[in-house]
């Protein structure tokens, strides 16, 4: 008996792996087996008719596939107009995000007194859960009770007659307000830690020399953070971009067509329409199309770090 537990007496190199081994089987069992499911569907004809027992949907092939990117149909064109959209809003709401964040992290790095109260008040909105914060938001672009209203059109007279905030075009701007008001808190948390490892004496030797504020962020704070931003930029991109909560919350099962996001029209495909072939389609296209992207990305990011060394 001592030989058999001595024989299953782990080393220390094996040690690691058995103790990741429960939040692997987790990871397999949360997100790479629907994953799989999600792929299978997408090459079956799986319909309202067949939700009881979809396994018995017949095969299409990739009938879905190709519904899906013939942009002279009905379908490919709406996913693609949904495309350009989700693009738009992503570049708007990451760059907001990211301007915001970096401006805030740097104005909070010199000490000065009420710092700490304020830096916990800017991640309120990250702070917040997401459908609490949305939903307030949705009462604030309400067109006739709606605070939004009540300070452009009421109080500063900017507007000639109260705008619709959740329908129309306007809803795009809507849109991408909330985003960035709940993303930009994370962007300053992380920026926030990236200063923190910049040293003291750069900013005092520079300011001996003679370089300004700006200078100063020009020369040593942009480049210092280059690693952090671009992790954070990634982040923020794939959290964005896939995006879901945030436009159901604030419209609804059907959002605007100028904020038509990718998210949204999956979800209507599915679970509106009941084509859920069609849809699994869409997701698996989505699914590639993030992954090139990262890829590119990194690929990038790792050549130009590679030349810098």
């Amino acid at each position: 008996m001592r030989q058999r537990l001595g024989r299953l007496r782990l080393t220390p190199k094996g040690l690691p792996y058995l103790l990741l081994l429960p939040a692997l089987l987790l990871e397999l069992l949360i997100h790479l087996v629907p994953m799989l499911v999600g792929i299978v569907m997408s090459f079956k004809q799986l319909t309202q008719f067949f939700i009881r027992d979809w396994s018995s949907a017949p095969w299409t092939g990739l009938g879905n596939y190709h519904l899906a990117v013939d942009f002279s149909a009905p379908v490919g064109q709406s996913l693609l107009n949904s495309f350009w959209v989700t693009c738009a809003f992503t570049i708007l709401a990451v760059g907001l995000s990211w301007l915001v964040g970096t401006t805030a992290a740097i104005m909070m790095q010199d000490a000065f007194r009420g710092r700490g109260l304020l830096r916990a008040a800017f991640l309120l909105p990250y702070a917040l859960p997401v459908y609490a914060a949305v939903i307030t938001w949705s009462f604030m672009f309400q067109r006739d009770t709606g605070l939004v209203n009540h300070i452009i059109h009421d109080q500063l007279h900017l507007t000639s007659d109260r705008p619709f905030w959740l329908i129309g075009d306007n809803s795009f701007t809507a849109l991408v307000t909330v985003s960035v008001w709940r993303s930009w808190p994370f962007a300053f948390l992380t920026l926030t830690a990236g200063l923190q490892n910049i040293p003291r004496e750069l900013y005092e030797a520079a300011a001996m020399d003679g370089a300004g504020v700006w200078q100063q962020i020009r020369r040593i704070t942009l480049p210092s953070l280059r690693p952090v931003n671009l992790v954070l930029v990634l982040v923020l991109f794939l959290w964005t971009f896939n995006d879901f909560n945030t436009p159901y919350v604030l419209f609804g099962k059907s959002a605007p067509e100028a904020s038509d996001l990718i998210s949204i029209h999956i979800y209507q495909s599915s679970f509106v329409t009941w084509n859920f072939g069609a849809g699994s389609a869409m997701s698996v296209l989505l699914l590639l199309f993030l992954l090139l992207v990262t890829s590119v990305y990194l690929f990038i990011t790792s050549r130009r770090r590679g030349a810098d060394d």
